[in-house]
């Protein structure tokens, strides 16, 4: 049996659920084909940050769902920089004034798709659970998808939002463009202790003592807290990722109290990838987040990239079942294509800049210890010292979101 559809959202992750909720607000019916059953557990290390632009966003398409974000999870107002034990920057912000949006909010992924799934719920959104999508054949005015179990779909457009291993990205031919960092990080996933907590700052720590000399990040979240550690070349990942490894160097970050706190261990080498091209040759399937881009994650650039993908790809879907002239949902896609694609490389090469910073050559590493003998006493070596991991803020205009 085929069903027939105005436009069909593959993925029910963020980006996914973003997208069916950016297609709603412009009044699209949304039907979401999701590989998963609908009681999948999502545990792990995966976003925890959604910035302020990601909420207007999301309070854009959906009026108090990124406010309910936001008062869910945490902005923490201090951050802390340390160079060998030694604080090489420090800072405290003030509170976002009355009405305003913080800079950003902290909760785990797992809690960010439970209100977007509410979101969806209450604006009609069709969820098809247990879906996996295994052909994709894109037309001139149509796209038809078949799933594992035989059920086929025909959709005027596609939106592909179904992650790094996009069925639907290989299908329609895009191929992803890039590299792989040959560095280890693990990531660790802590619960905290609420009837003791640590202060909510974030920390960190360039070649810390407490790790033998490795960097570390501590980033605190609704909950609970990530640490990330860099390795040296010559760690064993497997060894600093075991169950006894994390332990281990855990306590000497956090204290003993976390070594039974731990609720998530990963071992990640970061890519930098972006598609070829954000749609199919007929402009009908759109990727968005993780099925287009992948980032490392400095900066937080992988969802919060995603979400405006999200919405770009409604409005290009909208415009192109509302015009009678085809050449303008062509035109409409061909221009989402090109302002996010650019979006993300962006993105990519900012992410990549951190990379470089945090795995330096001699020059940078020199420059790096020659900042830290001088901070935080001069303000533009303690800055430089703070904000060169993240890399370069903000997309250029000519590279934001599109806006038909």
């Amino acid at each position: 049996m085929n069903t027939s559809h105005d436009a069909i959202v593959v993925g029910a992750g963020p980006v996914g659920m973003t997208a069916a909720l950016a297609l709603q607000s412009v009044g699209v019916q949304a039907t979401v084909l999701e590989a998963e059953p609908f009681d999948r557990q999502r545990p792990g290390s995966r976003a925890i940050f959604t910035h302020s632009e990601s909420l207007k966003v999301l309070d854009r398409i959906r009026p108090g769902l990124g406010r309910a974000l936001s008062e869910y999870g945490i902005c923490w107002a201090t951050q802390r920089t340390f160079f060998g034990g030694k604080e090489v920057y420090t800072t405290t912000y003030p509170a976002p004034e009355d009405g305003t949006y913080p800079h950003f909010t902290s909760l785990p992924q797992v809690h960010i798709e439970r209100f977007l799934f509410e979101a969806c719920q209450q604006v009609g959104v069709n969820f098809e659970w247990d879906r996996e999508v295994e052909s994709v054949i894109s037309h001139e005015d149509s796209v038809d998808l078949i799933t594992a179990d035989g059920k086929s779909f025909t959709a005027r457009y596609v939106i592909a939002a179904d992650g790094s291993r996009s069925k639907v990205r290989k299908q329609v031919g895009a191929t992803m463009e890039g590299s792989r960092d040959e560095g280890w990080y693990v990531v660790v996933d802590l619960t905290e202790d609420e009837d003791d907590p640590l202060p909510f700052e974030r920390v960190f720590h360039y070649e810390s003592p407490a790790v033998g000399g490795r960097n570390v990040l501590a980033v605190p979240f609704a909950g609970g807290w990530r640490l990330d550690l860099q390795l040296k070349p010559e760690d064993s990942p497997e060894e600093f990722g075991s169950d006894a490894g994390v332990r281990e160097w855990v306590v000497q970050v956090l204290g003993s109290k976390y070594a039974d706190r731990i609720t998530w261990i990963s071992t990640y080498q970061f890519l930098q990838l972006v598609a070829d091209d954000f749609a199919d040759k007929n402009r009908r399937v759109l990727l968005a987040g993780e099925a287009a881009h992948l980032f490392a994650p400095f900066g937080a650039r992988g969802l919060n990239s995603g979400i405006p993908d999200a919405e770009a790809a409604a409005w290009a879907v909208a415009l192109g079942l509302a015009g009678t002239n085809p050449a303008v949902g062509h035109a409409a896609v061909e221009a989402f294509s090109g302002n996010r694609r650019s979006a993300a490389t962006f993105n990519r090469n900012a992410a990549g800049e951190a990379l470089a910073h945090l795995r330096p050559d001699e020059e940078t590493r020199t420059k790096i210890r020659a900042a830290a003998e001088v901070a935080p006493d001069d303000q533009a070596a303690s800055t430089w010292l703070e904000k060169a991991p993240y890399g370069p803020r903000g997309v250029p205009s000519a590279e934001s979101i599109y806006r038909y």
